[in-house]
């Protein structure tokens, strides 16, 4: 158990820290939405089993007002004059007096003790899930080769209930225009809480819930069903230009609400493609490299939890850890319940 015993505790986020010395655990980060004002930062120096509250994000007395969905990530090179092993943390600042929607950029060199704002996003209306609003939401960082790529869900187009979009930045102070990564294909559907993993290879993979009315022809935003849905492509900036696909097991069950998406090189040549849902306290896998008949469930001892996350910790030359992912959870949407940590097994 990590923390937030009782609250409304959601998105959790975790990253494991670069290569430690031979024999020693690497360090893990974590935190999760509802622990405010801002997001606590918990570490971890031995595999998740105990941890101790390290700092805040934005720095310990300057969070103002509310923020929401964090992410963290670690530069896996030197970027925009930030060393390999930075960190970036990006999450959603809902702005003085809930004005507004803001996807904020912040870095750390010293890993995770104090932090820095580099710049916003992308910016919209204020925090309304109801067709129409102009909110931004969920961000997700990824680099990849000389941009670093913010994802995230976007309400602002008046053409689209919510799209997926991305913007990536060469400096991570300015941001270039916006780019669709999934839409619709009427209105009021609602594509969203994009995630993002690399495959074998050169291969790609987007999830996201895929938000429509159960009665399309009235389109009752209290009556949407959000299944899982996933995209493949060779470039990860050009989801738009691959078929959406639902994520349906051998026996049509399909994992519904707040996917994230990791892969791990164990389970065979294709390595395995791990999925997790809010309804399903099952992982959903795929060894095929996403082939859309190879989906199945696979039973974890882990709660379920909205926006569940996952970290594969196998690593080249790591034979060791072979199979092993770390899970990071809160409560499942609109439920109470604590953030807790674990390790499954793949090869179990």
């Amino acid at each position: 158990m990590v923390a937030g015993q009782g609250g409304r505790t959601s998105y959790a986020r975790a990253v494991r820290l670069g290569t430690s010395a031979p024999g020693k655990s690497q360090t893990l980060l974590a935190t999760y939405q509802g622990g405010g004002p801002g997001f606590p930062l918990y570490r971890s120096d031995d595999d998740g089993r105990t941890w101790a509250k390290q700092s805040s994000v934005p720095n310990a007395g300057t969070a103002t007002g509310v923020y929401l969905q964090p992410f963290l990530y670690q530069l896996p090179r030197a970027f925009a004059g930030l060393p390999k092993g930075a960190l970036l943390f990006a999450c959603n600042w809902l702005g003085t007096n809930f004005s507004s929607t803001n996807i904020q950029l912040y870095a750390s060199t010293d890993a995770g003790l104090t932090w820095q704002f580099l710049s916003t996003v992308a910016q919209g209306g204020p925090a309304n899930t109801t067709n129409g609003a102009t909110p931004v939401w969920e961000p997700f960082l990824l680099l990849h080769n000389d941009n670093l790529i913010c994802y995230y869900s976007d309400q602002r187009d008046p053409n689209f209930g919510q799209k997926l979009a991305h913007q990536t930045s060469t400096d991570l102070h300015t941001w270039g225009p916006v780019v669709d990564d999934a839409t619709g294909t009427a209105y009021a559907e609602r594509p969203g809480m994009t995630t993002v993993a690399r495959l074998k290879g050169d291969l790609w993979i987007m999830t996201y819930e895929f938000g429509e009315p159960d009665d399309p022809t009235n389109p009752d935003q209290n009556n949407y069903s959000y299944h899982v849905h996933y995209r493949i492509a060779k470039d990860p900036e050009s989801f738009r230009f691959s078929p959406d696909t639902p994520l349906v097991d051998q026996n049509g069950s399909a994992p519904n609400g707040a996917p994230v998406v990791t892969w791990s090189q164990s389970g065979g040549v294709n390595g395995t493609i791990i999925v997790t849902g809010n309804d399903d306290q099952d992982f959903f896998i795929n060894r095929e490299l996403g082939a859309p008949g190879a989906w199945t469930r696979f039973s974890s001892p882990m709660p379920a939890g909205y926006s569940r996350f996952t970290i594969p910790l196998e690593g080249p030359g790591d034979p060791q850890n072979r199979g092993l992912v770390f899970v990071i959870t809160g409560a499942q949407y609109g439920k109470s319940g604590p953030v807790e940590a674990g390790i499954i097994s793949l090869d179990n």
